[in-house]
């Protein structure tokens, strides 16, 4: 579903939305499956009363979860988006699910065709008062076999077909779908929350906290698909 975004590259702006130091190198701008961008987490360590790890942290990954199985990183063209409904079950995503791996993604606009002209036009989506927004996801840590540590993640998605914005987009067909933006109020709640509340968390933001435009630049052609 969600497979363009831009991330929150001003270091100051993140600093200051999500009170955490953005990694040294925050990937890009222009963010699609398998492109670095960063990424919020509690760290697996943090439980362990170790004074040295701290209670959350950004750090860089891979948009396209890979989970501990997988043969390459490539994998991430299909797993970059997570169903909210079936992540606990699917084979790529119930590890991290499980373990309450649960991210946070600082981005600025998100993207999604417009198919009611009979053609994709890509529209950009912002919240109304300008402030960046945190994205729901899921990470994993990965080691290639050369012996790479790479951490990546996926952006969870729920139905949007009762949301009054969102509802309108992608094709008349595809069932409707969006991404879980945070309540700026419950970042701490979500990376925190016992697996048994993740599921309370999926919830669609009020649609006039949304903005959409037609994208200023042309969009590149999304080469892998609607997925959601």
């Amino acid at each position: 579903m969600c497979a363009h975004y831009e991330a929150v590259q001003d270091r100051q702006r993140y600093r200051r939305h999500f009170d955490i130091e953005p990694p040294a190198d925050s990937g890009r701008s222009d963010v699609w499956p398998l492109y670095m961008a960063s990424l919020i987490r509690r760290p697996p360590e943090a439980d362990a009363s170790d004074e040295a790890v701290p209670a959350f942290e950004a750090l860089s990954g891979q948009f396209g979860l890979i989970p501990h199985w997988a043969k390459d990183a490539a994998i991430g063209k299909r797993t970059y988006n997570a169903r909210s409904e079936t992540a606990a079950s699917k084979p790529s995503f119930r590890d991290a699910w499980r373990q309450s791996q649960r991210c946070i993604i600082a981005v600025d606009a998100f993207y999604e065709p417009d198919w009611r002209s009979g053609k994709s036009v890509p529209t950009r989506f912002s919240r109304t008062d300008d402030k960046p927004i945190g994205l729901a996801g899921l990470w994993s840590r990965w080691k290639s076999p050369s012996g790479e540590v790479v951490h990546s993640y996926a952006l969870l998605t729920i139905n949007a077909s009762a949301h009054p914005l969102m509802k309108h987009y992608h094709k008349p067909d595809d069932e409707k779908r969006m991404v879980v933006v945070l309540p700026d109020g419950a970042y701490r709640d979500w990376l925190t929350a016992p697996v048994e509340q993740t599921m309370d968390f999926m919830q669609p933001c009020p649609g006039d906290q949304l903005k959409a435009e037609v994208a200023v630049k042309p969009s590149r052609k999304d080469l892998f698909g609607d997925r959601n």
